[in-house]
Formats: C-alpha cells, structure tokens, sequence
C-alpha cells in the first residue's frame, strides 16, 4: 500500500522561514499547474533519469490496480529536463498532499538555459517507499499504462501529455518518448 509522505515532508524541510522557494518539476508539474507560482522557467538537474518506476494507487490507479507515474533515479552523468516554479513555501501543503505516494521531496541544484543556477527542491520517489514498482520490460509498462485508471483520469493521459510538455520544452527523453509511442498504439 501507499505510503503517505505529508507529515514526513514537513518535518524533514521546514519551509516558513523561507520568502520563496525553486521547484523542479518532472512529471505532471510540467503540464499540471494547478498551483500558484511567482515566476517559471525551464530548467535541469544533473544526476538524474526520469523512469515510470512509480506506482499510483491514488491518481492515475488504484490500489487493486496502480498505475505508472514518473519518479528520478540516480544515473550519474544524465541531465533531467523539466520546468522550474518559484513558489512561495505555503504553497507545499497543496503540492505535499498532491506528491503524498511515497515522494520525499530533498533540495538540489537547478541549472536554467541562461547558466543561472538556484537551488531548490524536487520530489523523488525512491525504491525504498511502498508504491514504488521498479523497472520492467518497455511493452510490460505501457501495457499497464494504457489500462489503468484512477481518481485524476486516465493513466495513458498522464504519459502523453508529459511527452507533450517535453516537446514543447524541446527536452529529448528516450524512455517517456518510447512509452509514450507504445501506450499511443493501444489506446
């Protein structure tokens, strides 16, 4: 079952003593802003690969049935594109309730396209929380992709539209761009 990671966020990274804070987002954050944000920009991580790894018992699955989302592994060398959000630390309760699933979220170094570089914090769900599913063969995840369902939509919608915000950021990513065509031939 799930882990849910709100309180553990919280006491890990106390975030009211800050004005403001940089988000890195890699998944959903990209295409989903159901948020507030005081500025956004594109940017990357350096250390990391974006993988479906992650299971959704409470988005895109169900508990039965989870679903697929993406999560960070460490892969020294790899550069992960994603957006940046500068938010205002009260807009964490939302988003640790929206990344409850076994994400820790830890701070890193963001780099922007113009050389700049903040710090700030991102979400990673690692192989040691409960909903954390690991890798599999390419047609295995796509399958489960493309059938599986929860409270947010459409588990194949998440995918394709992550692949969407990608290519409207120019990033290449190998792994969500050969699911993506995958899950686009079964549904």
């Amino acid at each position: 079952m799930a882990l849910n990671t709100i309180e553990l966020n919280r006491q890990r990274q106390p975030l009211d003593h800050l004005e403001d804070v940089w988000l890195f987002g890699y998944g959903s954050l990209i295409y989903k802003v159901d948020f507030p944000f005081l500025e956004r920009r594109p940017a990357s991580i350096e250390g990391w690969v974006r993988r479906f790894w992650q299971g959704s018992h409470d988005h895109r699955g169900t508990p039965e049935a989870p679903g697929r989302v993406a999560t960070l592994i460490e892969q020294p060398g790899a550069i992960c594109a994603g957006m940046a959000y500068r938010v205002s630390p009260d807009t964490f309760g939302h988003l640790d309730h929206r990344e409850k699933n076994g994400y820790l979220r830890f701070f890193t170094a963001l780099h922007f396209a113009n050389g700049e570089q903040a710090e700030g914090l991102v979400y990673v769900a690692g192989p040691d929380n409960a909903a954390f599913l690991g890798p599999a063969p390419l047609a295995d995840m796509a399958r489960q992709i493309a059938c599986s369902h929860g409270p947010s939509g459409a588990n194949a919608d998440y995918l394709l539209q992550l692949c969407d915000g990608l290519r409207n950021l120019q990033a290449d990513d190998d792994h969500v761009f050969a699911l993506s065509a995958m899950v686009r031939a079964l549904v």
